[in-house]
């Protein structure tokens, strides 16, 4: 169940002291200061039931991508997207950390350092939230297919990392939409270390996971960071089904792989046009068909 407040209305606290409230049944999240609280009282809240994760029943199709940084996940869900437009697909994109709602929030934060591990987690959660109302549910309801780099499993993947309770995590996020198919890129993690690595001046404070004072060096700590995560996949494979890719093969046959693995959660999805392929062949065909003038000429 969730609880709504009948207010239409974003408040801005100055703090970081926040707190996550919904503010429509389609759940959309607000960050407000935990201070203005005490302006709505319990008695006016209401409850209505919620749609949890597994529970929806959308035409569109929903294929997610996770893995570490560096697992070449980005890649992959970028040439699948392609892919599908040029077989005439209805394609949405969606990514994590996206929304505008709590841009200038998580900016704030992160350059003075305020966010707490729960902290994030609800500011990624209300990003979300709000994606999940714009950008996939939309979609999905008009029989659309939605592709996202990164989803729930980022989340339960990170925040536990970051020590924050496994179980809260995942009832956090419960109003999610179960995906057609979530792949997981798994990637030795010195292959992925060195794909981040190169080039890298510089790694930044949460990125290295510095806040949880795992090693004084930066390096050091976005490993063993790391490491952490990648554990938590490793045990998120069975319980929510991802789908197993081998991220050290070359990129094309990650690709065909991939395609062969969606292809048939395909049938009965809606195409706007003729794929490319169909297009060229029906255009090759009319090329080959003779003209009237040359059937007139024979029967002659």
């Amino acid at each position: 169940m969730i609880y709504t407040y009948p207010i239409r209305y974003v408040f801005k606290g100055e703090g970081m002291n926040f707190v996550l409230i919904t503010l429509t049944l389609t759940y959309k999240f607000i960050i407000i200061d935990i201070s203005y609280l005490s302006h709505f009282p319990l008695s006016e809240w209401k409850e209505f039931p919620m749609e949890t994760y597994g529970s929806h029943n959308y035409p569109g199709r929903l294929f997610v991508v996770e893995g570490v940084d560096g697992s070449g996940k980005s890649t992959q869900i970028a040439l699948l997207r392609q892919w599908l437009i040029s077989e005439g697909y209805t394609v949405f994109f969606s990514e994590w950390n996206s929304s505008p709602l709590v841009k200038k929030t998580t900016s704030k934060g992160k350059k003075k350092q305020l966010l707490t591990p729960t902290t994030f987690s609800l500011i990624h959660a209300t990003d979300f939230a709000d994606r999940t109302e714009h950008d996939i549910i939309a979609p999905l309801k008009a029989g659309a297919i939605v592709l996202a780099d990164r989803y729930i499993y980022t989340a339960f993947a990170r925040d536990v990392a970051r020590n924050v309770d496994r179980q809260w995590v995942r009832e956090l996020y419960q109003f999610a939409v179960k995906p057609t198919v979530a792949f997981y890129y798994r990637v030795p993690l010195e292959v992925s270390l060195s794909r981040i690595l190169t080039g890298r001046n510089e790694l930044k404070y949460y990125e290295s996971g510095m806040d949880l004072g795992l090693s004084s060096d930066p390096y050091e700590s976005f490993k063993l960071f790391q490491e952490r995560i990648v554990s938590e996949y490793e045990k998120m494979i069975d319980e929510f089904g991802l789908t197993v890719m081998d991220a050290t093969l070359p990129i094309p046959e990650q690709q065909r792989r991939m395609r062969k693995i969606i292809r048939p959660y395909l049938q009965g999805v809606r195409r706007i046009r003729a794929s490319a392929k169909e297009t060229a062949w029906a255009g090759l065909a009319r090329e080959m068909r003779p003209s009237l003038t040359d059937a007139q000429g024979r029967s002659a």
